[in-house]
């Protein structure tokens, strides 16, 4: 991590990654008293950007500081010394930094008398899907080592925690990552690929939900088979407690004994929000939102009331699928939802050894180039597939090994990556208020759209001239300089100079630290 100082200045500072884990201490990281060589450019700045978690490699000798034994720092040593450099050999592939200072290495402990060594690599979520290799070749380099005789490694998982959390509802504030499915037109196999795709997540070894949006036409009840089928209700929290089927927990309207709704579009939305926002969903690594078809008020509710962390978009090889599916798209742009990847689905089979297309080729790819998402994903038409929704159980459970479980499994692994880039990349203020030992985080862009100068807000009339989609969601400060010690004042790329006193930066949505 490269920390960037003003000496003028220890309260306020910003980095562009996720706030550090809360295991680690991070106040040294942000006082005059680390000093870190930069360019010219940057050395009167407060900006800075590091690589991810707890980086502090960079600023700090090697050591033991990003590993950790009980709550305490390892001491320095040469036995430490020689684990850290061999672990340090093995790379995250995502973040393309090695798990040292990526922070996995936790509770290190060694005996150099008896050539022992244990620790626990603690992972961003449990559906990693190289965390077998991980574990492999943590074993295989410690033991290396010319005194070590033993090695015993631990994996775990960091807990789920949102991005976002001072506005969440309760039941929302314990799910890391939300993923929404869609595809904007009916009938294309979105429900098929939510389902697979959370049993997929689950089977990586993460902990799942599905919530099934469609209150028209909820079709979770017909694509598994918990045994209970009624949702419950906690009468004393008067929350929703989901239904199980093989782990992963479920919701729908199907589920509570209405079947499908006859009720007007303002109706449905307060279902939905009820039904997602009231649920004991306890602590969730992903929840997969089973998306109804369309752009109305039902989904843009959904996309308001959760932070969608991304969206993977199902569509067919039609021409007409590929016209609807791009409103969709451009929906969760606006919303600043990255669409992640995209399921075609039907788009093939096999028969008399040829490949036939009988619905034409060429709408999953033309999502991929007109909208820059960069995963691709073909299903072909599988009479199983098909079956296997009707019945039950997902094709993922019934065939684990098959051609189509094979695609889900590549799918998982790539939602599984693609969030937590996705987690990695938020940039991320770091507000430290004067005499008070209250620290957060605030977003950038957040901090800009909240200007309440004279150039943003009229002040005879009270009217917002700086409009939200006026500030890009990937704006970054230039400098920070503080004004005493009721306020900074910050310089953006646009030239706009701002003053934003800590009062009103304490009211601001915040980051949860993860």
């Amino acid at each position: 991590m490269q920390a960037v100082h003003a000496s003028s200045s220890p309260h306020f500072s910003i980095h562009s990654s996720k706030p550090p884990n809360s295991t680690t201490t991070t106040c040294s990281l942000f006082t005059s008293s680390v000093n870190v060589k930069s360019s010219q450019r940057d050395q009167s700045s407060l900006w800075t950007s590091y690589n991810k978690r707890v980086i502090l490699k960079s600023t700090f000798s090697a050591k033991a500081t990003s590993v950790e034994v009980g709550n305490s720092p390892v001491s320095t040593g040469t036995a430490e010394d020689d684990v850290l450099k061999a672990l340090s050999q093995i790379i995250d592939p995502d973040f393309g930094t090695d798990i040292v200072t990526c922070g996995f290495v936790k509770d290190l402990q060694i005996d150099e008398a008896l050539g022992e060594v244990s620790f626990r690599l603690e992972l961003t979520t449990p559906a990693c899907p190289i965390k077998d290799v991980f574990e492999q070749k943590a074993n295989e380099v410690v033991a290396a080592l010319p005194w070590v005789k033993n090695v015993n490694v631990t994996m775990s998982a960091q807990p789920a925690k949102p991005l976002y959390a001072e506005q969440l509802p309760a039941g929302l504030r314990t799910i890391s990552n939300i993923i929404a499915v869609s595809s904007c037109k009916g009938g294309v196999g979105k429900s098929t690929v939510a389902v697979n795709l959370a049993y997929t997540l689950a089977d990586m070894g993460a902990r799942v939900g599905i919530f099934d949006a469609d209150v028209y036409g909820p079709s979770l009840p017909t694509m598994v088979s918990p045994e209970s089928r009624l949702l419950e209700m906690n009468p004393e929290k008067k929350t929703i407690i989901p239904t199980e089927y093989m782990g992963v927990k479920l919701v729908s309207f199907g589920f509570a004994g209405q079947g499908r709704a006859i009720m007007r579009g303002p109706m449905v939305s307060g279902v939905i929000n009820q039904l997602l926002t009231t649920t004991e969903w306890g602590e969730l690594d992903y929840l997969v939102i089973d998306m109804p078809p369309g752009t109305g008020d039902i989904q843009l509710t959904l996309c308001q009331i959760v932070p969608l962390t991304a969206a993977v978009i199902v569509t067919t090889p039609q021409k007409l699928s590929f016209i609807d599916v791009a409103k969709g798209v451009r929906m969760f742009s606006k919303l600043k939802v990255p669409c992640v990847a995209v399921v075609e689905n039907m788009c093939h089979f096999d028969a008399d050894g040829k490949r036939y297309y009988p619905f034409g080729r060429g709408s999953g790819s033309q999502v991929v180039e007109q909208f820059g998402i960069p995963h691709l994903f073909d299903l072909p038409i599988r009479p199983t597939l098909s079956a296997s929704g009707d019945s039950g159980m997902p094709e993922v459970v019934a065939d684990p090994q098959g051609e189509v479980s094979k695609i889900f499994q590549n799918l998982g692994v790539c939602v599984v990556q693609q969030c937590a880039k996705i987690r990695q990349q938020v940039k991320a203020i770091k507000v430290r208020v004067p005499d008070s030992d209250e620290e957060f985080f605030l977003h950038p862009a957040t901090v800009r759209r909240n200007d309440r100068s004279a150039q943003s807000v009229d002040e005879w009339t009270g009217e917002q001239k700086l409009q939200y989609s006026d500030v890009p969601e990937d704006i970054e400060p230039e400098e920070i300089r503080p004004m005493g010690n009721y306020a900074v004042s910050i310089n953006w790329p646009d030239g706009f100079s701002q003053i934003a006193p800590y009062e009103q930066l304490q009211t601001m949505e915040r980051l949860v630290a993860v």
